[in-house]
């Protein structure tokens, strides 16, 4: 074991420490952690859903009728007919024909290329997509190619390199987890459909977050329907809990269920877990108040934090806003920092990132005050012309 032991003091030398907070409060906007009160910008609870009472009642409602757990996997006792209502409502959520529930959208991820791919086939992946695309590709037999991240050129060569495949699949994420930038959908259905390959996109931290109703990185650019398959989670902002899906048409969805692996030998979500996100697909369509208040939470942080003269990675509209702050060590002491502030921020540093990219990524929430937002941004700029970081602006 003193293999491991040395690998894991390695990396606490070089990007500090590696340690779990515990929280000992329902997820919000406000949590306790150490037995004080803190805000949260850390988590993926992009429309405050995970703690709502209508969430959690519909969550409730379920579990008296249908149960706590399956006990078993779909294709033998484990579907029952709310999974298939939900697959129903998530098919049409996404303008698809039909999906199918994973225990998770790693899982869904994992499954899908092994089961649609062959060695006849091709795979081509964004350079920075999820870790969960990239194990589901090392399963599957097809070529593989990666092009650079966003680069269409790259993206169009790699197509070309694979014409003689019988099926080129491109597959991106839709909002990427560390940069929190988009992926530009419009430039990329427009090479699929010029070299007849076929589209996935995970919209996992964009479901219920992009768009006017929340309907994900499709809505957001009105692609609706243009993309052959949508993997996403239950586990963000459709109420935080487990659970994915994939959402495609008839034919593929049929495959997944009697090829899919994670599908056939893992657990089906839970009753709670769907009546949860029954309650939050509820809430969606009754309004878009939520989403256009996550909308404008953004824009204040944002525009707040340039303001301080910090530097922000990703789009203007992403949720995901990661503050660059360069190498491991310093972005813990930062987030360290912060926490006496009563902010929770987690840094991320090498190998999550890129060496010397360390950055504390802020995740805003419609469930944020105007208040909450401006004591973070007054927390960061505080802590940063102590270290250093901002500089006193001159007067002009």
């Amino acid at each position: 074991m003193e293999i491991y032991k040395d690998a894991l003091e390695e990396i606490k030398k070089i990007e500090g420490k590696i340690a779990e907070r515990i929280i000992t409060s329902p997820q919000g906007a406000e949590i306790v952690v150490n037995k004080r009160p803190v805000l949260n910008f850390s988590a993926n609870n992009y429309l405050g859903l995970c703690n709502h009472p209508k969430v959690k009642e519909e969550a409730t409602k379920i579990m008296s009728s249908h149960g706590f757990g399956m006990g078993s996997v779909r294709f033998i006792c484990g579907t029952q007919d709310i999974h298939k209502k939900l697959e129903k409502e998530l098919a049409i959520w996404t303008g698809m024909e039909d999906s199918i529930l994973f225990s998770s959208c790693f899982d869904a991820n994992g499954g899908i290329f092994e089961c649609l791919l062959s060695d006849k086939d091709a795979i081509i992946s964004d350079q920075l997509n999820h870790a969960s695309i990239i194990d589901g590709m090392r399963l599957c037999k097809a070529k593989k190619f990666v092009y650079k991240h966003m680069d269409m050129e790259e993206l169009k060569k790699a197509l070309e390199k694979a014409e003689n495949c019988r099926i080129r699949l491109i597959v991106t994420d839709a909002v990427f987890s560390m940069d929190g930038d988009l992926a530009p959908l419009p430039e990329i259905v427009k090479l699929a459909k010029h070299y007849n390959a076929l589209l996935m996109i995970d919209e996992a931290h964009s479901t219920a977050v992009l768009g006017k109703r929340g309907r994900g990185l499709t809505e957001h650019y009105g692609l609706i329907g243009q993309v052959d398959i949508i993997s996403s989670t239950l586990g963000k902002a459709l109420g935080g809990g487990t659970g994915g899906f994939i959402a495609a048409k008839n034919e593929i969805v049929d495959l997944l269920r009697v090829k899919a692996r994670p599908y056939l030998f893992s657990n089906s979500v839970s009753p709670p877990i769907v009546g949860g996100t029954f309650g939050a697909l509820k809430l969606l369509r009754e309004s878009n108040q939520l989403v256009s208040k996550l909308h404008s939470n953004i824009k204040r942080f944002r525009g707040k934090m340039a303001d301080a003269g910090y530097k922000l990675l990703g789009n203007p509209c992403c949720a995901i806003c990661p503050v660059l702050l360069g190498e491991g060590k310093f972005a813990s002491e930062i987030a360290e920092e912060l926490l006496k502030e009563k902010i929770y921020v987690i840094a991320f540093s090498f190998p999550v990132v890129a060496k010397g990219k360390a950055r504390i990524r802020i995740q805003i929430s419609a469930g944020h005050s105007y208040d909450q937002i401006d004591h973070c941004v007054e927390a960061f700029k505080r802590i940063g012309k102590a270290k250093g970081i901002l500089k006193p602006k001159k007067n002009l």
